[in-house]
């Protein structure tokens, strides 16, 4: 299920469904590059092109089982910017797949109660595929079991540079002074302010890079790498990896001492 929005208009603050407030051991927001597909598929004697479509399967059972253990945000790095690089075949099949997706999944979607959002500049894409991501949009904005987010063709620093851009304006336009400017206000130009910052960020495919994805947002995100190309890594994989993230004391600039004095329910 590979998706891709440059949103101008922000929402109101997205609320959290029930079940994703039940434990601060379940991460609020996670965001995964989903690495390995052509390399899964080489290892086949296959085309690149059968990984992309074998990790549909994968991103199905991650969305399911984030609805199970209650994630409130997901965000899957579908198609970054400089994935316009590689072969024009390639490029294509998964512009299709994306197409194929959103008419096959938000059915599925809906019955899950998921809203489906893109972040990163979609006006590159076919206007077609540019229609169906409004129309898929639109048909799940009132679900709020969890919210799930496809970035395509979307670039940390792209988001970083635009979000400096748009500030530059308000000063411009004498709505902000210089010295206005803030970390608070730059995060509330960046693509999705309503959401929290992720807090486990997952890279399957054996790679141990962060790849332009999420470069502000995911300053204090625990980082889990995975071995598994993406279309090995299914609800089992992920399950283990939010068992680690519940493992982990998360300090924020605090020592471990100070952490183990804090509220009794483990809240942060």
């Amino acid at each position: 299920m590979n998706f891709c929005s440059d949103s101008a208009a922000v929402d109101a603050e997205i609320p959290i469904s029930p079940v994703a407030q039940r434990s601060s051991r379940v991460p609020r927001h996670v965001a995964i590059i989903m690495d390995g597909n052509g390399r899964w598929a080489l290892r086949r004697s296959l085309p690149r092109t059968a990984g992309h479509r074998a990790g549909v399967k994968s991103v199905r059972a991650v969305v399911e089982e984030s609805i199970r253990q209650g994630v409130a945000a997901l965000t899957l790095f579908a198609f970054s910017s400089e994935n316009w690089r590689r072969p024009k075949s390639e490029v294509n099949l998964l512009m299709e797949l994306f197409l194929s997706a959103l008419r096959s999944e938000v059915k599925r979607l809906g019955e899950n109660g998921v809203r489906l959002r893109t972040v990163g500049d979609r006006t590159a894409f076919p206007e077609k595929l540019q229609q169906s991501i409004a129309e898929a949009e639109e048909a799940t904005r009132n679900n709020n079991a969890m919210v799930l987010q496809i970035a395509a063709n979307y670039g940390g620093r792209w988001d970083i540079a635009r979000a400096a851009r748009r500030l530059a304006a308000d000063v411009r336009d004498g709505r902000l002074k210089p010295e206005d400017l803030d970390e608070d206000l730059l995060s509330s130009r960046l693509s999705f302010p309503d959401l929290p910052d992720p807090d486990l960020f997952i890279r399957t495919g054996g790679e141990q890079r962060l790849s332009n994805f999420l470069l502000w947002q995911s300053a204090y995100s625990e980082l889990y790498f995975s071995d598994l190309m993406w279309p090995d890594f299914g609800a089992e994989a992920y399950a283990t990896a939010l068992a680690d993230y519940a493992r982990r004391q998360r300090r924020f600039g605090l020592t471990g001492e100070q952490i183990s004095t804090g509220p009794a329910d483990g809240t942060e």
